[in-house]
Parts: structure tokens; C-alpha cells; sequence
């Protein structure tokens, strides 16, 4: 069994155990919640496709913590003008763990 779960403004598709990293969300370490943004459940040969969201099922979850997602640089140069400049930048990110997903 999986689902396409919409959290923030992207979507994941997830199954029971999964492990998962989204944008920060303002949730505590540790506390179950459960996502009602659900697009679509397949169960075996059964799927079911939400217009835009299925309005019974949800995706039980659990906060595992706050992460930094993986460095991204960007380096600007200008040939002959001694000019480069170097920025770096580390996404927020929160990781939940899939409990369960009921329909």
C-alpha cells in the first residue's frame, strides 16, 4: 500500500515505514500527527484518486527531528574583471517517519 501526500507545496509518495524529509514545519520532536492532504491511496489492484484531496483518508506520521539538508553552492565569476564571489546555502528541513496510512 502507498500514497501521494501533499505537504507544504510538494508532493511525496510514501509507504508504511518511510522516511521522509519535508520543508521545516513548526511541529515538535517526537509528536504524532496526522496529514489529511492525501491525493491518491493504491492498495494492491484498489486505487483511489482524490479531486483534489480524498476526504476520508489520512496518513498518520510522527516527527523524528529538525535536520540541514545538504550544502548547495553558487559561485559567480567574471572572466578578467577579478571578480568571483561564493555563497553558500543549507535548507531547514523536518523528517517524519510513515506510520500509517488509512482509508
Amino acid at each position: 500500500m502507498y500514497a501521494v501526500i501533499e505537504v507544504g507545496s510538494k508532493q511525496y509518495s510514501v509507504k508504511k515505514d518511510d522516511i521522509i524529509e519535508v520543508d521545516k514545519q513548526n511541529i515538535e520532536k517526537g509528536k504524532d500527527i496526522a496529514l489529511d492532504k492525501v491525493l491518491l491511496v493504491a492498495d494492491d489492484d484498489k486505487i483511489e484518486i482524490g479531486r483534489p484531496y480524498l476526504k476520508e483518508a489520512k496518513v498518520k506520521v510522527t516527527v523524528l527531528g529538525e535536520i540541514k539538508g545538504a550544502k548547495t553552492i553558487a559561485y559567480k565569476y567574471r572572466r578578467r574583471k577579478a571578480y568571483h564571489l561564493t555563497k553558500g546555502h543549507r535548507e531547514q528541513l523536518t523528517r517524519l517517519k510513515i506510520i500509517d496510512i488509512k482509508i
